[in-house]
């Protein structure tokens, strides 16, 4: 867990945002998510001097030159490798990667996936627009089939890959989703941070300009209701202002949406989230949207011991009672001295 006390000096939003001028298309989501980053900031007693933010290549990744902190702009999808470097140099800061859709799952895969194994304690933010939107709109990895775009004219004829259950399968410890623009953003945040370990939290973000409304059938203000199902720890899982729940056909041990009477969810037989059931989280970010609605907030959270701890510990056993000498390590093993030529 990330060091949650409170601290003698305070900062407000504008402690956290730097003089660059914000460039993305205008009614861009990424907007509204930079804001709620800002927001949260002070609200979790964070210091802009013991923050870094790390991204790859993408529209999102443009985010360090807006937060008055640390920032590193690194190369398509090594953003956690050098996120894991910064963590291991210095443990006591507050790393957060920046990554899109395409970023993380297609070229950079293989290092989210490490990351999220290994339990670095930093929080990923990915914000999944279903798009590759800084190159004009090819399909990405968590593209819809059927999806028409530059580099799939007919429609994207791949399954997409889901980011929350890729980050299950890869180990995460914690795994979350929100909305770009919804309330609640800060609230999954704060949480996120608060977590011990690797924080996978995906956000789905409108791009306005190559993939707009993508997610309209969940996210617009009249689907909203009875289509967003926001989780909370120890809450029976209710949705449609309460109306209607998830629970377990016993018989084939599959979820289903049944209705709920007079608020008697517990007649009705709905389940109550439990954030470290893992069996459960991996239940939720399977849900087929359409017969269910997408399910939002914390998933999963259950920590574990982080990578840097377990480096810092063995570096630490290694050395005990060792004297450093550098000399001596690299004299160490075959050696061979050259002798300056003769004369003659």
């Amino acid at each position: 867990m990330n060091d949650m006390t409170p601290i003698a000096r305070t900062t407000t939003i504008k402690d956290w945002e730097s003089d660059q001028e914000v460039r993305w298309c205008p009614g861009c989501g990424d907007y509204a998510i930079l804001k709620a980053v800002q927001r949260t900031m002070p609200e979790i007693g964070a210091r802009p001097e013991n923050t870094v933010f790390v991204s790859g290549i993408g529209c999102s990744s443009r985010f360090p030159y807006y937060m008055e902190t640390y920032g590193f702009h690194t190369i398509h999808g090594r953003a956690p490798a050098v996120a894991t470097g910064v963590k291991l140099a210095n443990p006591e800061l507050d790393v957060w990667i920046i990554t899109g859709d395409g970023d993380a799952l297609s070229i950079g895969g293989n290092h989210t996936m490490h990351l999220l194994r290994r339990n670095l304690n930093c929080q990923i933010l990915l914000f999944n627009n279903e798009i590759y939107g800084l190159t004009k709109g090819q399909y990405s990895p968590t593209s819809r089939e059927g999806t028409k775009s530059p580099s799939t004219p007919y429609g994207s004829v791949d399954r997409p890959a889901k980011p929350c259950a890729f980050a299950l399968g890869s180990g995460a410890r914690f795994v979350a989703r929100g909305i770009d623009v919804h309330k609640n953003l800060p609230t999954v945040l704060k949480a996120a941070y608060a977590h011990k370990g690797a924080a996978f939290v995906e956000i789905f973000q409108n791009c306005i300009v190559y993939n707009d409304e993508v997610f309209s059938a969940f996210t617009a203000k009249d689907q909203a209701p009875g289509h967003q199902l926001w989780l909370e720890h120890g809450k029976p899982m209710l949705f449609a202002g309460g109306t209607k729940g998830i629970a377990i056909d016993h018989n084939t041990l599959t979820p289903v949406v049944v209705d709920v009477t007079d608020g008697d969810w517990q007649a009705a037989g709905v389940i109550v989230h439990d954030v470290t059931n893992r069996t459960v989280a991996h239940m939720l970010v399977e849900l087929p949207f359409g017969d269910f609605p997408m399910a939002l907030g914390i998933l999963y959270d259950d920590p574990r011991p982080t990578f840097e701890e377990a480096v810092i510990a063995q570096n630490r056993s290694a050395a005990e009672g060792k004297k450093p000498d550098l000399q001596k390590l690299v004299a160490k093993g075959e050696t061979w001295t050259v002798d300056q030529p003769r004369d003659g």
